[in-house]
Protein backbone atom coordinates (compact mmCIF):
# COMPACT_ATOMS: atom_id res chain seq x y z
CA UNK A 1 0.00 0.00 0.00
CA UNK A 2 1.33 3.99 -0.27
CA UNK A 3 2.59 5.49 2.47
CA UNK A 4 0.37 8.48 3.27
CA UNK A 5 2.37 11.39 4.50
CA UNK A 6 1.22 13.58 6.92
CA UNK A 7 2.75 17.21 7.86
CA UNK A 8 1.60 19.27 11.09
CA UNK A 9 3.31 23.11 10.16
CA UNK A 10 2.62 26.53 11.93
CA UNK A 11 1.01 29.20 11.45
CA UNK A 12 3.80 30.70 9.27
CA UNK A 13 4.40 27.61 7.49
CA UNK A 14 7.21 26.09 9.57
CA UNK A 15 7.40 21.66 9.63
CA UNK A 16 6.73 21.07 13.11
CA UNK A 17 5.64 17.43 12.62
CA UNK A 18 6.16 14.24 10.01
CA UNK A 19 4.11 11.67 10.10
CA UNK A 20 3.95 8.64 7.49
CA UNK A 21 1.83 5.42 7.77
CA UNK A 22 -0.40 3.03 5.16
CA UNK A 23 -2.95 4.57 7.28
CA UNK A 24 -2.12 8.10 8.29
CA UNK A 25 -4.86 10.82 9.48
CA UNK A 26 -4.38 13.84 10.49
CA UNK A 27 -5.36 12.39 14.03
CA UNK A 28 -2.66 9.98 14.09
CA UNK A 29 -0.05 11.96 12.77
CA UNK A 30 -1.40 14.61 16.08
CA UNK A 31 -1.35 11.70 18.62
CA UNK A 32 1.71 10.73 17.91
CA UNK A 33 3.63 13.93 17.92
CA UNK A 34 1.94 14.35 21.64
CA UNK A 35 3.13 10.52 22.41
CA UNK A 36 6.59 12.23 21.59
CA UNK A 37 6.15 15.20 23.56
CA UNK A 38 6.62 16.95 20.20
CA UNK A 39 5.60 21.29 20.54
CA UNK A 40 2.84 21.96 18.53
CA UNK A 41 2.78 25.17 19.76
CA UNK A 42 1.23 27.85 17.05
CA UNK A 43 0.15 24.55 15.12
CA UNK A 44 -2.32 24.84 12.10
CA UNK A 45 -5.11 22.47 12.43
CA UNK A 46 -8.02 24.46 11.04
CA UNK A 47 -11.15 22.65 10.32
CA UNK A 48 -8.84 19.00 11.55
CA UNK A 49 -10.99 15.87 12.50
CA UNK A 50 -9.48 15.08 15.63
CA UNK A 51 -12.88 13.08 16.90
CA UNK A 52 -12.05 11.08 19.73
CA UNK A 53 -8.05 11.99 19.85
CA UNK A 54 -6.05 10.97 23.11
CA UNK A 55 -4.30 14.65 23.31
CA UNK A 56 -3.62 14.44 26.74
CA UNK A 57 -1.42 17.27 27.73
CA UNK A 58 -0.08 18.21 24.29
CA UNK A 59 1.45 21.97 23.59
CA UNK A 60 -1.06 23.55 21.53
CA UNK A 61 -0.90 27.63 22.80
CA UNK A 62 -1.62 29.79 20.21
CA UNK A 63 -2.51 27.40 17.69
CA UNK A 64 -5.31 27.53 15.11
CA UNK A 65 -7.80 25.42 15.12
CA UNK A 66 -10.98 26.89 14.05
CA UNK A 67 -13.64 24.90 13.16
CA UNK A 68 -11.77 21.73 14.43
CA UNK A 69 -13.86 18.69 14.97
CA UNK A 70 -13.40 17.55 18.64
CA UNK A 71 -15.91 16.06 19.34
CA UNK A 72 -14.81 13.28 22.32
CA UNK A 73 -11.35 14.29 22.54
CA UNK A 74 -9.25 13.97 25.14
CA UNK A 75 -7.54 16.87 26.04
CA UNK A 76 -6.88 16.83 30.13
CA UNK A 77 -4.42 19.15 31.53
CA UNK A 78 -3.31 20.43 27.88
CA UNK A 79 -2.09 23.64 26.75
CA UNK A 80 -4.30 25.67 24.87
CA UNK A 81 -3.51 29.14 25.97
CA UNK A 82 -4.33 31.97 23.48
CA UNK A 83 -5.51 29.08 20.93
CA UNK A 84 -8.20 29.80 18.31
CA UNK A 85 -11.06 27.58 18.59
CA UNK A 86 -13.68 29.68 16.70
CA UNK A 87 -16.86 27.42 15.81
CA UNK A 88 -14.99 24.46 16.67
CA UNK A 89 -17.25 21.31 17.95
CA UNK A 90 -16.11 20.14 21.10
CA UNK A 91 -18.75 18.37 22.18
CA UNK A 92 -18.47 15.55 25.16
CA UNK A 93 -14.81 16.44 24.85
CA UNK A 94 -12.56 15.79 27.57
CA UNK A 95 -10.67 19.60 29.08
CA UNK A 96 -10.50 18.78 32.45
CA UNK A 97 -7.90 21.14 34.49
CA UNK A 98 -6.53 21.97 30.69
CA UNK A 99 -5.01 26.13 29.83
CA UNK A 100 -7.56 27.76 27.83
CA UNK A 101 -6.69 31.02 29.32
CA UNK A 102 -7.08 33.66 26.58
CA UNK A 103 -8.39 31.22 24.26
CA UNK A 104 -10.83 32.30 21.57
CA UNK A 105 -13.73 30.23 21.42
CA UNK A 106 -16.77 32.41 19.62
CA UNK A 107 -19.34 30.69 18.59
CA UNK A 108 -17.67 26.54 19.68
CA UNK A 109 -20.36 23.84 20.75
CA UNK A 110 -19.05 22.67 24.40
CA UNK A 111 -22.26 20.62 25.30
CA UNK A 112 -21.96 18.16 27.46
CA UNK A 113 -17.93 18.52 27.82
CA UNK A 114 -15.69 18.42 31.11
CA UNK A 115 -14.50 21.60 32.00
CA UNK A 116 -13.76 20.69 35.70
CA UNK A 117 -10.98 22.77 37.23
CA UNK A 118 -10.03 24.40 33.87
CA UNK A 119 -8.40 27.71 33.52
CA UNK A 120 -10.55 29.59 31.10
CA UNK A 121 -9.58 33.16 32.68
CA UNK A 122 -9.85 35.78 30.11
CA UNK A 123 -11.05 33.14 27.49
CA UNK A 124 -13.54 34.40 24.72
CA UNK A 125 -16.68 32.51 25.05
CA UNK A 126 -19.28 34.81 23.54
CA UNK A 127 -22.10 32.59 21.66
CA UNK A 128 -20.93 29.33 22.70
CA UNK A 129 -22.93 26.55 23.50
CA UNK A 130 -21.78 24.70 26.75
CA UNK A 131 -25.21 23.71 27.73
CA UNK A 132 -24.73 20.73 30.15
CA UNK A 133 -21.13 21.13 30.56
CA UNK A 134 -19.64 20.28 33.69
CA UNK A 135 -17.47 23.58 34.54
CA UNK A 136 -17.07 22.68 38.36
CA UNK A 137 -14.07 24.72 40.17
CA UNK A 138 -13.36 25.84 36.98
CA UNK A 139 -11.45 29.36 36.80
CA UNK A 140 -14.02 32.29 34.73
CA UNK A 141 -12.26 34.76 35.97
CA UNK A 142 -12.39 37.94 33.60
CA UNK A 143 -14.05 35.22 31.05
CA UNK A 144 -16.47 36.50 28.05
CA UNK A 145 -20.09 34.72 27.72
CA UNK A 146 -22.05 36.86 26.47
CA UNK A 147 -25.04 35.10 24.60
CA UNK A 148 -23.57 31.87 25.18
CA UNK A 149 -25.52 29.10 26.56
CA UNK A 150 -25.12 27.32 29.75
CA UNK A 151 -28.54 25.50 30.57
CA UNK A 152 -28.04 23.31 32.76
CA UNK A 153 -24.37 23.48 33.11
CA UNK A 154 -22.58 22.62 36.65
CA UNK A 155 -21.06 25.69 37.73
CA UNK A 156 -20.87 24.71 41.43
CA UNK A 157 -17.49 26.29 42.72
CA UNK A 158 -16.43 27.78 39.73
CA UNK A 159 -14.96 31.29 40.03
CA UNK A 160 -17.18 34.10 38.23
CA UNK A 161 -15.08 36.86 38.99
CA UNK A 162 -15.43 39.37 36.79
CA UNK A 163 -16.73 37.45 34.20
CA UNK A 164 -18.80 38.83 31.59
CA UNK A 165 -22.43 36.37 30.88
CA UNK A 166 -24.50 39.45 29.81
CA UNK A 167 -27.75 37.80 27.70
CA UNK A 168 -26.34 34.18 28.49
CA UNK A 169 -28.98 31.10 28.69
CA UNK A 170 -29.20 30.25 32.32
CA UNK A 171 -31.91 28.39 32.51
CA UNK A 172 -31.83 24.86 34.69
CA UNK A 173 -27.76 26.30 35.65
CA UNK A 174 -26.36 25.08 38.80
CA UNK A 175 -24.44 28.19 40.76
CA UNK A 176 -24.59 27.22 43.86
CA UNK A 177 -20.87 27.82 46.02
CA UNK A 178 -20.06 29.68 42.84
CA UNK A 179 -17.12 32.12 43.91
CA UNK A 180 -17.26 35.81 43.38
CA UNK A 181 -20.56 35.90 41.86
CA UNK A 182 -20.94 39.36 43.10
CA UNK A 183 -18.81 40.86 40.99
CA UNK A 184 -20.00 38.78 37.77
CA UNK A 185 -21.81 40.41 35.20
CA UNK A 186 -24.95 38.49 35.36
CA UNK A 187 -28.52 38.11 33.91
CA UNK A 188 -31.43 37.51 35.36
CA UNK A 189 -32.35 34.00 35.49
CA UNK A 190 -33.57 30.97 36.67
CA UNK A 191 -34.48 27.68 35.47
CA UNK A 192 -37.37 28.66 33.25
CA UNK A 193 -37.53 31.30 30.44
CA UNK A 194 -39.45 34.17 30.99
CA UNK A 195 -40.99 36.87 28.98
CA UNK A 196 -44.00 39.27 28.73
CA UNK A 197 -47.10 38.65 26.80
CA UNK A 198 -49.31 41.36 26.65
CA UNK A 199 -50.33 42.07 29.99
CA UNK A 200 -49.94 38.77 31.49
CA UNK A 201 -46.11 36.93 32.45
CA UNK A 202 -45.03 34.04 31.43
CA UNK A 203 -42.56 31.54 33.45
CA UNK A 204 -41.74 28.37 31.79
CA UNK A 205 -45.33 26.85 30.29
CA UNK A 206 -47.26 29.43 32.82
CA UNK A 207 -48.78 32.14 31.55
CA UNK A 208 -50.89 34.16 34.00
CA UNK A 209 -51.89 38.15 35.58
CA UNK A 210 -50.01 39.47 38.12
CA UNK A 211 -52.73 39.36 40.04
CA UNK A 212 -52.68 35.89 39.45
CA UNK A 213 -48.88 35.17 40.14
CA UNK A 214 -49.06 37.28 43.46
CA UNK A 215 -52.02 35.14 44.49
CA UNK A 216 -49.62 31.94 43.55
CA UNK A 217 -46.83 33.30 45.48
CA UNK A 218 -48.65 34.19 48.41
CA UNK A 219 -50.65 30.31 48.57
CA UNK A 220 -49.07 26.68 49.10
CA UNK A 221 -49.97 25.57 45.74
CA UNK A 222 -46.87 23.63 43.67
CA UNK A 223 -46.30 22.91 39.97
CA UNK A 224 -43.31 21.48 39.85
CA UNK A 225 -40.44 23.14 41.75
CA UNK A 226 -40.50 22.90 45.71
CA UNK A 227 -41.10 25.64 47.99
CA UNK A 228 -38.36 27.10 50.07
CA UNK A 229 -35.62 25.83 47.11
CA UNK A 230 -33.02 28.01 45.62
CA UNK A 231 -34.66 27.08 42.20
CA UNK A 232 -37.86 28.34 43.53
CA UNK A 233 -36.40 31.19 45.13
CA UNK A 234 -34.90 32.79 41.55
CA UNK A 235 -38.08 32.09 40.12
CA UNK A 236 -40.10 34.00 42.04
CA UNK A 237 -37.14 36.95 42.13
CA UNK A 238 -37.23 36.51 38.21
CA UNK A 239 -41.10 37.09 38.52
CA UNK A 240 -40.79 40.33 40.48
CA UNK A 241 -38.44 41.93 38.13
CA UNK A 242 -40.85 41.16 34.99
CA UNK A 243 -43.63 42.48 37.78
CA UNK A 244 -41.81 45.92 38.39
CA UNK A 245 -40.89 46.27 34.08
CA UNK A 246 -44.85 45.55 33.39
CA UNK A 247 -46.05 47.53 36.35
CA UNK A 248 -43.81 50.62 34.81
CA UNK A 249 -44.63 50.31 31.72
CA UNK A 250 -48.51 50.12 32.36
CA UNK A 251 -48.10 53.75 34.49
Amino acid sequence: MKIIKIEIKSILGNLLFNYEAEDATIKKAAEQAIKEKVDLRGAYLHGADLRGAYLDGAYLDGASLDGADLRGAYLRGAYLRGAYLHGADLRGAYLDGAYLDGAYLHGASLDGADLRSADLRGAYLDGASLDGAYLRGADLDGASLDGAYLRGAYLRGADLRGADLRSADLRGADLRGAKNKETANLPIHCKWSATVIGNKIQIGCKEKTIEEWDSFFASDEIYETQRGTDDFKQIQATYEAYKAYLTFLNT
